[in-house]
């Protein structure tokens, strides 16, 4: 139940799996005195549904404007929220980008897919640059010795987690006076890919930014896109 509070019912489902799959191990193994996997009940959800979370584009900008850019918490919130609205990544692919994967000369952003592990070569596009720039002159502290992009602004200066960022969203949405029933890094992912796709975006090209494999995966936005079309 606290899993679901926070993912999708796919991934709930995927999680609660892998944990019925370790119980029946830690029997087998005779780790256990009981089977206790019956004991995990997965949401059930449709293969055909469409992403559990996404927000209209301006609602991502509101939220992005509710950033303050005054003080080196901002300029690290804004720089990270817009790379993950601009190019649909989680907030794991986030939190694993180093100071070495952007090419300033070049102007490319390298990124590695935290499910797949296909590495990606985004353009460092000119918005996106200047907050990373403005970031790393004046918000990230040159005292750390993570490689890491994102960190915290607190000694000893360590990566940001994946539940900080989700912190983090929830607080500049309610700023911007946005709410949903689940806020967290996903929201900008799904909200991106139905974006994209609206603006007509071709399909192969969108599902390869976002490491699908299979055209499944992608194939919920547009079926997102067409529910919106006939409202």
């Amino acid at each position: 139940e606290s899993l679901s509070m926070h993912v999708g019912r796919r991934t709930a489902a995927s999680s609660c799996s892998s944990l019925r799959s370790f119980l029946r191990f830690l029997f087998a193994t005779r780790r256990l005195r009981h089977d206790l996997s019956d004991c995990v009940v997965a949401p059930r959800y449709r293969t055909d549904e469409g992403p559990p979370r996404f927000l209209p584009w301006e609602d991502i900008r509101r939220i992005l404007r509710a950033v303050p850019r005054d003080r080196p918490v901002g300029l690290r919130d804004y720089a990270m929220l817009l790379v993950m609205a601009t190019y649909g990544l989680g907030s794991g692919e986030v939190v694993h980008l180093e100071l070495g994967d952007v090419d300033w000369q070049a102007s490319i952003l390298r990124v590695r897919r935290r499910k797949t592990g296909v590495p990606l070569e985004l353009p460092l596009l000119p918005a996106v640059a200047r907050a990373l720039a403005a970031y790393l002159r004046r918000g990230r502290s040159n005292q750390t010795l993570e490689h890491t992009i994102f960190v915290s602004l607190a000694l000893p200066h360590r990566p940001l987690t994946t539940s900080a960022i989700r912190h983090r969203i929830r607080e500049y949405a309610c700023r911007a006076g946005i709410s949903a029933a689940k806020l967290g890094a996903h929201i900008f992912r799904h909200s991106h890919a139905t974006r994209q796709i609206d603006a007509g975006a071709p399909f192969k090209i969108v599902g390869d930014i976002l490491g699908h494999l299979r055209p499944a995966s992608t194939s919920v936005y547009v079926r997102v896109a067409l529910r919106r079309l006939r409202m």
